[in-house]
């Protein structure tokens, strides 16, 4: 009888006088198969886009200082459209400010303000533009 309680191949089976294999020697690798390098996948086009923070409403680029959204009215050149908004910052504000702006929400003259824009991908089709013309568009 074996003075094992189980059966199974374990550590203690292996003799310890083994010699670990030295590290291989790094190879350079073989050039590519193609000279214009590896395919790239098919990406959708991408682009920046300025949005009302309020109404997400598409707005143009550059803001000027009296401007306002289209849709909700809200002044564009405030904080709450600014890159630097935070809540979490001291003053709300990533930028070194001396004193607090308030409201958030209202044109200031802050001479910190970038308009905070995002990157969005550009899809390939429009839709309809009117109910009619995508029930036409249904049963062509």
């Amino acid at each position: 009888m074996s003075d094992r309680k189980y059966r199974q191949r374990g550590y203690q089976d292996e003799p310890r006088g083994r010699e670990r294999a030295a590290p291989k020697p790094h190879q350079p690798q073989a050039p590519r198969e193609r000279p214009e390098g590896p395919k790239t996948p098919n990406l959708m086009a991408s682009h920046e886009v300025f949005r009302c923070s309020r109404c997400g409403n598409r707005l143009a680029l550059p803001v000027d200082a009296d401007s306002r959204c289209a849709r909700c009215g809200v002044d564009l050149h405030s904080c709450i459209q600014c890159v630097a908004f935070d809540t979490s910052a001291r003053f709300e504000c990533t930028q070194p400010l001396t004193a607090r702006v308030a409201p958030k929400d209202a044109r200031n003259g802050c001479a910190f303000f970038t308009p905070r824009t995002t990157v969005e991908r550009q899809t390939g089709t429009q839709g309809p533009t009117t109910a009619r013309q995508a029930f036409d568009d249904l049963f062509k």
